[in-house]
C-alpha cells in the first residue's frame, strides 16, 4: 500500500539477482568478446564496494558530525578525481591536482547551492541529504571531466598542426584553441543533456525510482529528480570547462607555444 516502506531484500534475493550476471558472461561467451572475466571481476569489485560504502555510511549516519560528513565527501571527490584521470590516454605534468581541484571545487559548490539554498537543510551537513546528493553530483562530474578531458588531449595531439599553423598567422591563443575548447565542452555535457532529454520518457531516473521504492509519494520524487537533473547540469558544466580550460592553459603558453613535449602518451 501507498505509504509503505520498502521490501527488504534477502541473501537468497541478491543472489537471485547476481545470477542473472551470468547472462552478461555467456553473451560474451557465445560471441567471443572476451570480456567475461572483466565482467565477473567488476561484479565483483561493485558488490564488495558498495557493502564497505554501506557499513561506512551506517557509521557516519550515526554520528552526525559535520567533519565526518566534509571528510567522507572529500575523499569521494578525490577518488572520483583521480578515476577521471586515469581514463586519460595522454597525460601532463600536474594533471591529477588539476583533476582533484576541479571535482573538489565544482561538486562541493553544487553541493553546498543544493544545501543551503534549494533543500534548506538544518543542520547543513545532515549525512542522508549530503552524501547521496554530493554522490550524484561526483558521478555524473566525473563522466563529464573524463570526456572533456579526453577530447582536448586527444584533440591537442591530433591537431597541433592545424592550431600552430593559426598561431603563426597571427591568431591569439585564445582564438587559436577556442574551437577545440568548444568541442571538448560539448562532448563533456552531451550525456547529461542527453539524459534530461529522455528522462520520464524512456528512462525512469535512480534518484526518482529508489525514492518511490522506498515510499515517497511520486509527485514528490518527480520534483527532487527534477532539482537533482539541474544539480547535475551545473556540476558537469563547471567540471567541463574547468577541466578543458585548465588542461589547455597547462599546454599552451602565454606565447602561443604548445608543450607537446609535456603532453605524454599513458603506458
Amino acid at each position: 500500500m501507498e505509504g509503505e516502506g520498502p521490501v527488504a531484500l534477502t541473501a537468497v534475493d541478491l543472489t537471485v539477482a547476481a545470477s542473472l550476471i551470468l547472462l552478461n558472461a555467456g553473451i560474451s561467451l557465445a560471441m567471443s568478446l572476451g570480456m567475461g572475466r572483466f565482467i565477473l571481476v567488476a561484479a565483483g569489485r561493485m558488490i564488495v564496494q558498495l557493502l564497505a560504502v554501506g557499513m561506512v555510511l551506517e557509521w557516519v549516519f550515526g554520528l552526525r558530525h559535520p567533519m565526518a560528513v566534509v571528510g567522507l565527501g572529500l575523499l569521494m571527490a578525490v577518488l572520483a578525481g583521480r578515476e577521471a584521470v586515469a581514463r586519460q590516454k595522454f597525460r601532463f605534468s600536474g594533471i591529477y591536482p588539476l583533476g582533484w581541484g576541479i571535482m573538489v571545487g565544482s561538486s562541493f559548490m553544487v553541493t553546498a547551492v543544493a544545501l543551503a539554498g534549494i533543500v534548506s537543510v538544518d543542520p547543513w551537513f545532515r549525512p542522508q541529504y549530503a552524501i547521496p546528493l554530493l554522490g550524484m553530483i561526483l558521478g555524473n562530474t566525473l563522466n563529464g571531466i573524463a570526456l572533456g578531458m579526453d577530447r582536448v588531449l586527444t584533440g591537442l595531439r591530433r591537431e597541433q598542426d592545424h592550431i600552430e599553423l593559426l598561431l603563426a598567422l597571427g591568431a591569439t591563443r585564445r582564438e587559436a584553441i577556442r574551437d577545440l575548447a568548444r568541442e571538448a565542452v560539448r562532448v563533456g555535457t552531451t550525456p547529461i543533456i542527453n539524459g534530461m532529454s529522455v528522462a520520464g520518457v524512456v528512462s525512469l531516473p535512480g534518484m526518482m525510482t529508489g525514492q518511490i521504492l522506498s515510499g515517497t509519494p511520486p509527485v514528490e520524487a518527480v520534483k527532487y529528480q527534477i532539482m537533482i537533473f539541474f544539480l547535475v547540469a551545473a556540476g558537469t558544466a563547471l567540471g567541463t570547462v574547468g577541466a578543458v580550460l585548465g588542461s589547455l592553459r597547462r599546454l599552451v603558453d602565454s606565447r602561443g607555444r604548445i608543450r607537446s613535449e609535456a603532453l605524454k602518451e599513458k603506458n
